[in-house]
């Protein structure tokens, strides 16, 4: 299941891409929004790599 992580910034990207898109806005302005996923994700995939190093014995 953890090596799927990968796949979840990607759809939240392709469904960003894909909202600007339709309501006619370019990468540029929605740059903040990639933003937000990338942080996003970053703190996800921290929070799950410290409760992997906590729990392993």
């Amino acid at each position: 299941m953890i090596r799927l992580f990968f796949l979840i910034p990607v759809i939240m990207c392709l469904v960003w891409w894909w909202y600007l898109k339709k309501h006619n806005y370019s990468a540029k302005q929605g740059f903040r929004g990639f933003m937000y996923i990338a942080v996003f994700n970053a703190i996800i995939i921290g929070f799950f790599t410290l409760m992997i190093h906590l729990t392993s014995e």
